[in-house]
């Protein structure tokens, strides 16, 4: 085979896993939205859909490493094609795991439906997620462009989310030693909270990701956490 055909049997090969990643980050997007509206509205059946749908997520992200796989032995790519290559892979892996805190997102909302609403806290999240989301559309364009300054500006932008998060649990604490009662809950919420901020560091790394694939280089400078309270959540 000539090295023209290879070629554009790995544009070919490229285009397909390329279009799957942008229907995973479809997907993904949706089960932000929709997991912070099912918890704003409390709308249990809403919730159910989304942990369903992360099953179509994780397959998506299986058939996309498979994929990059076979184009890895088959097409023997250069250098440079083997970073776009991996990068499909690395931008994949994030998706996945912020299908999974939507999903977890989605979990808690027929607990906290039993409890009495905790101010306007469910409806605070479901706006850092719409912040975070708009992050994930920007960080997903700037992959298909290959535009890097728009894949920096959603890499400062977490940071917006990062004080968001940090609002929010200084709320939670407040509430709960007003009274004990809303522990519960605000635990809950809390929870919900971190997670959302974890979202925005996958999809700054999924930005970060751009910015190398691009340029060649990470973003220059390590990025500063805003997030300031230093509680450890498990992911």
């Amino acid at each position: 085979m000539s090295d023209q055909h290879i070629a554009s049997a790995f544009d070919r090969d490229l285009e397909a896993v390329q279009a799957q990643i942008m229907k995973m980050g479809g997907l993904v997007e949706d089960a932000i939205r929709l997991a912070a509206q099912s918890l704003a509205t409390r709308d249990e059946e809403l919730a159910e859909q989304v942990r369903a749908a992360d099953k179509s997520i994780d397959a998506l992200e299986n058939l996309i490493n498979e994929r990059a796989a076979r184009v890895i032995a088959l097409r023997a790519p250069t250098a440079i094609d083997l970073r776009l290559v991996l990068s499909v892979i690395k931008i994949s892996a994030n998706l996945e795991r912020i299908g999974d805190y939507a999903k977890n997102m989605a979990k808690r909302t027929g607990v906290l439906a039993t409890m009495a609403p905790v101010n306007d806290s469910a409806g605070a999240i479901r706006r850092m997620a719409k912040a975070v989301e708009a992050m994930l559309k920007d960080a997903l364009d700037a992959y298909i462009q290959r535009d890097a300054e728009l894949a920096l500006d959603v890499i400062a932008r977490d940071e917006e989310v990062d004080q968001m998060y940090n609002a929010l649990f200084r709320e939670f604490l407040t509430f709960m030693m007003e009274d004990p009662r809303n522990i519960t809950a605000c635990m809950h919420l809390h929870f919900i909270a971190k997670n959302t901020e974890r979202m925005g560091d996958h999809v700054t790394a999924i930005a970060e990701q751009v910015v190398y694939l691009v340029t060649g280089q990470h973003p220059d400078e390590a990025r500063a956490k805003a997030d300031l309270t230093s509680v450890t959540t498990k992911e």
